[in-house]
């Protein structure tokens, strides 16, 4: 009988911890846009999924590269977003749905560097959906990490929150709201489809930048192991996968052009081994679009919006052939 008690007390202060936990998640962990993304390759039949880095999501908007084929698109390229994400998005989107093709729109400097541990490290994890993929999402990623992120994700938040927007973020959550307006900021603006579009900036007004160099010697195997793994989940399920890299602005590829030079080259290479398509609209394609600084909000190639609808049109035109048709 006094065990009884014991184990009754200690069940039922874990019950509070669980309960305090979930309210704080709940009132400080906002609502992103990588929650509406992954609601809506849960929750919708799309036929072009794309992901990718930061460059990708302003570059790309899938109603333009899609525009008058009656197919569907979502973006889900996010800054931070490494080949694992990409991977495990992709799993997540195959448990519900069969998209006609993948597009993964590559940054060199991504696979030089280990993903950042901090609140992006749970960016996706946390909206993901209770399923076999994100059980094996967690024991890839989250075990690597500070136990504090998968448990208390919140907390990265909590110094920084903005207490006015607390009653949007719990109303959202309890109600099931995913309304793009309250993910419009000073900057940018989140679309339906995953395409953030960035509002234009001056060039004297571009924020300084220094980019990640790539050497082949600075290339992560853990990163060239999950693209494999993604161009693998493809293939298995009968889905295109094309790779990309999105225009740079012609003064960084000049001022940089060693580093380019040598990630263009290995990333060629691995593609032709692996047998599918790459479009590097800075080398085989650097005429299709302009590269001019008026086209970007900054240094490091992330286009503002009427350049990236312009862009997503030819992109379209370029590289989706027979999926348009």
């Amino acid at each position: 009988m006094h065990n009884s008690k014991k184990i009754a007390k200690i069940l039922i202060c874990l019950l509070i911890c669980v309960l305090v936990i979930k309210g704080l998640d709940l009132v400080l962990y906002p609502c992103t846009f990588v929650r509406n993304n992954v609601h809506t390759i849960s929750t919708e039949q799309k036929d072009l999924l794309i992901f990718g880095t930061s460059n990708g999501m302003s570059d790309l908007d899938p109603d333009y590269i899609l525009e008058g084929t009656g197919l569907t698109g979502q973006n889900l390229c996010v800054g931070g977003e490494y080949p694992v994400d990409a991977y495990y998005l992709t799993k997540l989107a195959l448990e519900k749905q069969k998209p006609k093709a993948v597009i993964f729109e590559l940054s060199p400097g991504y696979f030089t560097t280990e993903k950042e541990k901090g609140n992006n490290y749970c960016l996706f994890y946390h909206e993901f959906p209770m399923s076999m993929t994100k059980v094996e999402y967690y024991f890839d990623t989250m075990l690597d990490c500070d136990f504090r992120y998968p448990l208390f994700a919140f907390h990265e938040y909590s110094l920084q929150y903005e207490l006015s927007k607390m009653k949007d973020t719990v109303y959202q959550k309890t109600t099931g709201n995913y309304d793009v307006s309250y993910l419009k900021g000073q900057a940018q603006e989140y679309h339906e489809n995953g395409f953030i579009e960035k509002y234009p900036v001056a060039v004297e007004n571009f924020p300084s930048y220094s980019p990640t160099l790539f050497t082949a010697a600075d290339v992560k195997q853990t990163n060239m192991d999950y693209l494999t793994r993604l161009i693998e989940l493809c293939r298995e399920n009968d889905v295109e996968f094309i790779a990309t890299t999105m225009p740079l602005a012609a003064t960084m590829l000049v001022q940089e052009e060693d580093s380019y030079r040598q990630a263009w080259d290995y990333f060629t290479e691995y593609f032709k081994e692996q047998g599918v398509p790459y479009y590097n609209f800075n080398r085989e394609y650097y005429g299709a679009y302009g590269h001019d600084l008026a086209n970007y909000v900054d240094y490091d190639g992330h286009m503002n919006g009427d350049s990236a609808r312009a862009f997503s049109k030819v992109f379209g035109e370029t590289v989706l052939g027979d999926l348009k048709k």
